[in-house]
């Protein structure tokens, strides 16, 4: 007696499922049928998309998926149309792109945070949770693209990922390498139980013109200057870089 209220219980459910997935496919046909009648009235992609977005901003995941299936070769257009219709769609963009694989992850936050610099922040935090592993990539161009409020994203981000600190500070320090005693300063007062790693971690990925800086900028912090020095050292500097005054 017992199986039966089982029985109808998962059958409702998969009608339920079913359901969905034909008033999915339908929503995408009617999207599909809109892109292309408005292509075939050579009205661009971007504008097409963009038009549909500005009255359907809800089915932007949608919209894009069927945009991108049918014009893969556009991604760059798709994306700036998406964004024109709602500038808050950001992070939506990236998610939906990144994982749509039509472009590397580089480009496509160069793209976003080009076209949105106010989202800058809200990109890069969405870009490292769906790629963890290029975060120092990602710090960087993003970082490169909008060096405006580097030092607010830089603080932001890492502590928002406090586990890739390192990786952080190597992605700005590559983003804007004249800056380094800047960003050192700033990682040291977020996370002084890491001063060694951050001065190996800045020396190795800075030009050897900047190392003297890095270990006065450390010094200056109040971290011991043999520590300093050994982990400069660790970085890859030479002992005449590290003796230079």
């Amino acid at each position: 007696m017992k199986v039966f209220p089982i029985l109808l219980l998962l059958s409702c459910i998969s009608i339920n499922c079913i359901a969905q997935d034909a008033a999915l496919e339908k929503q995408e046909l009617f999207i599909a049928q809109l892109i292309n009648q408005q292509v075939k009235q050579q009205i661009s992609i971007q504008n097409s998309v963009s038009s549909i977005l500005t009255r359907y901003p809800e089915q932007v995941e949608s919209v894009l998926n069927v945009a991108l299936s049918t014009y893969p070769e556009e991604y760059r257009q798709i994306m700036l149309g998406a964004l024109r219709a709602e500038p808050v769609l950001a992070c939506d963009v990236i998610e939906i792109l990144l994982n749509a694989n039509v472009a590397t992850s580089e480009e496509i936050i160069q793209i976003v945070v080009e076209a949105e610099p106010a989202y800058a922040q809200e990109i890069i935090n969405t870009a490292i949770l769906h790629k963890p592993d290029e975060i120092e990539h990602i710090v960087r161009v993003a970082i490169s693209t909008e060096p405006l409020h580097s030092t607010s994203i830089l603080n932001k981000t890492m502590v928002s990922f406090p586990e890739k600190m390192l990786s952080i500070l190597a992605g700005i320090i590559k983003a804007l390498p004249e800056q380094v005693v800047v960003w050192v300063k700033s990682s040291l007062k977020l996370f002084p139980e890491h001063s060694e790693q951050i001065v190996k971690t800045a020396v190795n990925s800075s030009h050897s013109a900047h190392t003297r800086d890095i270990i006065n900028a450390a010094i200056h912090a109040g971290y011991d200057e043999q520590l300093v020095m050994s982990a400069a050292l660790a970085g890859g500097a030479k002992i005449e870089e590290i003796a230079r005054q």
